[in-house]
């Protein structure tokens, strides 16, 4: 196990962002990772995280066991798969640089048009949960989760212009990718990084991750449904531009 303080001193707010973000919050895990990155290797910190991510997906697909949409999950499960398995099988002729830029413009400019649209007097009409575009997203989400770990934006810019019950869109999000993070624990076995240093450190985490995640849960439901998708809106341009920034370093 870790036991260097200046770890623990950037892992413990990483899982708190993490747990925030698995509560509802969608986009402040997104933080999580490069926090990390600060004191470990990013492969490393990946490898330590997501263990704490499958344990916090038990906290909130509890919380939300209610509380999810079939048709969603049937569309986005499948082609997510496909893009996970695609993204370990092209991992090494892929640019993270370029993956990362392109979601970060495309998350940014997707929420930045969806806030000004539902400030209008006459918002546009929730949108349907369609076959062609729910193939498209759902690969790109597995895609991006598994080569950049930035699944979430794809999964929000399907979804959130339905304008699900807030409930229903946080659960939905939950069992999906649950699911998914199991589906990449056989690769980072194949990468040989879930060492027993590693596992450990991630077990010394598990209290924190569990008591923010709950945290995230009961802020969630505190915040009514029109604030909350006006926030998951803000914080996904603030991903978005995130993510524009990560890439473009990247590539200087």
């Amino acid at each position: 196990m870790i036991t260097d303080p200046l770890f623990y001193a950037a892992a413990i707010p990483a899982v708190v962002l993490m747990g925030l973000s698995k509560g509802g919050f969608s986009g402040l895990g997104l933080l999580s990772l490069p926090l990390m990155a600060l004191v470990v290797s990013p492969v490393q910190s990946a490898a330590i995280m997501l263990p704490i991510l499958i344990i916090q997906d038990v906290v909130t697909v509890w919380a939300y066991r209610h509380h999810w949409d079939r048709r969603n999950l049937a569309i986005l499960l499948p082609s997510g798969i496909i893009g996970i398995i695609s993204g370990y099988l092209l991992a090494a002729r892929v640019s993270d640089a370029a993956v990362t830029l392109a979601v970060g413009i495309i998350s940014t400019a997707f929420a930045v048009r969806r806030l000004i649209l539902e400030r209008r007097a006459t918002p546009p009409d929730p949108t349907k949960a369609d076959m062609p575009h729910g193939l498209l997203w759902g690969y790109v989400m597995g895609f991006t989760s598994m080569v950049a770990h930035a699944g979430g934006p794809p999964f929000q810019i399907y979804v959130m212009p339905q304008r699900l019950p807030r409930d229903v869109f946080v659960g939905t999000g939950a069992i999906c990718f649950a699911l998914l993070n199991w589906i990449k624990v056989p690769p980072y076995m194949a990468l040989g990084q879930f060492t027993g240093e590693n596992l450990a450190t991630a077990g010394a985490l598990f209290p924190v991750a569990v008591v923010s995640t709950w945290l995230g849960v009961l802020l969630v439901r505190r915040t009514s449904g029109e604030r909350f998708y006006t926030l998951v809106y803000l914080l996904l341009i603030l991903v978005g531009a995130k993510l524009v920034f990560d890439g473009a370093r990247a590539f200087l």
